[in-house]
């Protein structure tokens, strides 16, 4: 005797099919409320000029600056080079592969800002604090490393309304390359403490 050909139970099918649906939805939520960059929608300031390099593994691996919880300050290395000669070098390193460096800002010698990495994105400039810290790198007139009158001034400014926007405390958190590996940088402001207890200070006053 042929057996009868069991129906599947319609109300179990489709309580299945409402806990299928009902997870996707869950799970396509969990994706999506990701807590956004702290650099996401950070409109620069008005002195910056925006020309980032191309992205490439060596100088803007486009990896996401998850926080921020501190600003780094450095100096160029290359007395009398300018911000834009600088930024072009991070930029070229893609075809050199030289070595891996960059920064989120240079400030030039005229105190003119170039943003090179967006600030959602990981710079290579601080080693250990590369991954949560955003990286300004410095012109300098000559060899001592100190900043000239006009770039100082921007420094200053600079790293004021990163504090302000990322929620830093001027003297606790603004740093030295030096601070994080022992480098000699920014030399001057390594080798003249009392010049960077300075800088900080001018930091904190300039800050709201």
């Amino acid at each position: 005797m042929a057996r009868r050909k069991r129906e599947p139970n319609r109300l179990l099918v489709l309580i299945l099919a409402a806990l299928v649906a009902a997870n996707s939805i869950i799970i396509v939520s969990r994706l999506g409320r990701g807590a956004p960059l702290p650099g996401a929608g950070v409109e620069l300031p008005e002195y910056v000029t925006k020309d980032y390099i191309v992205k490439n593994p060596y100088s803007r691996p486009g990896t996401p600056l998850t926080e921020i919880n501190a600003v780094v300050i450095h100096y160029v290395g290359n007395p009398d080079s300018s911000a834009i000669a600088n930024r072009n070098y991070f930029n070229n390193l893609a075809l050199t592969h030289e070595t891996y460096a960059s920064s989120h800002f240079v400030v030039g010698l005229e105190g003119e800002v170039i943003a090179c990495v967006p600030l959602t994105e990981v710079a290579y400039a601080s080693n250990d604090r590369n991954g949560d810290t955003v990286s300004i790198e410095v012109c300098h007139p000559d060899a001592g490393g100190e900043y000239a009158p006009e770039t100082y001034e921007r420094v200053v400014e600079l790293a004021a309304w990163l504090c302000e926007t990322f929620d830093l405390k001027a003297e606790e958190d603004i740093i030295r390359h030096y601070d994080v590996t022992g480098k000699i940088c920014p030399k001057f402001y390594v080798e003249h403490p009392e010049a960077w207890e300075r800088l900080k200070a001018d930091i904190a006053e300039a800050m709201p």
